[in-house]
């Protein structure tokens, strides 16, 4: 018997799922952030234990060889104001590819065979991170609204961790690949072109959004925080972060050197700073964590403040014999602290454009306050012949950042 076209079994497929949906994956834009996030401190960790071959490479003195340092961080503050401007213009996504790749052309220019080289690259290096600073706590704010403080604590670790290993790994790499310090250093290039790889889904969505009309910030129209310069707020968030990045930074440069000249081994003295840092990544998640589920972070704010000091100050009466109970303590302080101010951004405002404002904001002031603090506190060493000056200025220091912690912590957005 002829079966008839309406009799005819009809076989349905489902529709394949639209490319921006498939692109929007929560586990795609997980990876492309820590990816991203590893890159934003392991270059600058990576060149700690190679400053003394470089140095002696291309002759230079301390104070050249210390700048290899100082100059990325400097100019992670000069980049900062510029970045929301390149958002709003651009878009995010794609600034944070182009940043990924710029760092990664940085960290292969600062080891070509040119002192000139050297020191762009460290400026390259410092720029890119900046504009990735910044991007990243307003992508964060506008992609997970209602978690934004534990995602803020999640890529804020990952940064850590990124310096952690490469840290412990520039040494190792260099006797692995054969090429001194240059392949070592030259080999962090790959871990960007993994992030830009990685992040890719991220700018192909974000085309398709903009080639169908869909408004990127649920709602919130991407226009900036007016007269932020003159936000008493925006200044106390700015002021934390800049004095807590400067105690981290003086410390990353000197805390082994204190150990040292008060009679510790220098072998010992690195395994003491080695462990404060690996303290940081408890530290810098689990802040962030505690920050979001409290609707004030005053108190938060004074105990990073106040274990900060504890730490000082076991360093000045007693660096040698609590140098492991300061260290575990600095960790925590200064991991928190970190986690903190960048939970700052993203909870006292209320739109992505408005968090990558405040980021530039910040994180200028931060990095610019951050640069001086290595300088200033070998010049005070230089000048007193000893540590207990600068010391005593970085307690001083940590009350200020109290009361900042405490005028940032209030429930209120810009």
């Amino acid at each position: 018997m002829a079966v008839t076209r309406a009799q005819q079994p009809v076989v349905t497929t489902p529709a394949p799922l639209p490319v921006r949906a498939r692109l929007a994956h929560p586990l795609l834009l997980l990876t492309g952030i820590v990816l991203v996030a590893l890159n934003m401190r392991a270059c600058l960790a990576a060149v700690s234990p190679m400053v003394g071959e470089i140095q002696r490479t291309f002759g230079l003195s301390a104070t050249a060889s210390g700048l290899i340092t100082t100059v990325p961080v400097l100019f992670q503050g000069v980049g900062a104001p510029l970045t929301p401007r390149l958002t709003r213009r651009f878009g995010a996504e794609r600034v944070v590819l182009g940043a990924v790749l710029v760092l990664g052309a940085g960290v292969l220019l600062r080891v070509l065979p040119s002192v000139t080289a050297l020191y762009a690259g460290c400026v390259v290096i410092g720029v890119a991170i900046a504009v990735l600073n910044v991007s990243m706590p307003g992508l964060v704010k506008r992609e997970f609204p209602d978690r934004a403080a534990t995602m803020t604590g999640v890529y804020s670790t990952t940064m850590l961790v990124g310096a952690t290993l490469a840290a412990g790994t520039s040494v190792p790499l260099e006797h692995a690949l054969g090429g001194g310090w240059r392949a070592s250093l030259g080999a962090w290039s790959l871990l960007a072109l993994i992030a830009a790889v990685a992040w890719l889904p991220q700018v192909l969505r974000s085309r398709q959004e903009r080639q169908q009309g869909a408004v990127a910030a649920a709602g919130a129209p991407a226009r900036p925080i007016e007269g932020i310069w003159k936000s008493p707020l925006a200044w106390q968030i700015s002021l934390f972060m800049g004095i807590s990045s400067l105690l981290v930074y003086t410390l990353v440069a000197w805390m082994p050197t204190i150990l040292a000249d008060h009679g510790m081994e220098r072998g010992q003295a690195g395994l003491v700073f080695a462990f404060s840092n690996l303290v940081q990544v408890a530290g810098a998640f689990l802040v962030p964590l505690m920050a979001g589920r409290m609707t004030s972070q005053r108190a938060l704010a004074v105990t990073m403040a106040a274990l900060n000091g504890l730490g000082i100050a076991l360093l000045l009466v007693a660096p040698v014999s609590a140098a492991w109970v300061s260290a575990t303590i600095l960790g925590v302080a200064q991991g928190g602290s970190l986690g903190l101010g960048l939970a700052f951004i993203v909870l006292r405002t209320g739109t992505a454009a408005g968090a990558a404002q405040l980021g530039g904001m910040s994180q200028a002031i931060g990095y610019l306050v951050a640069a001086a603090g290595p300088v200033g506190a070998g010049a005070l060493h230089q000048l007193t012949g000893g540590w207990e000056a600068t010391l005593v200025l970085m307690l001083v220091l940590v009350l200020v950042v109290g009361a900042a912690g405490w005028g940032a912590g209030r429930n209120r957005t810009l």
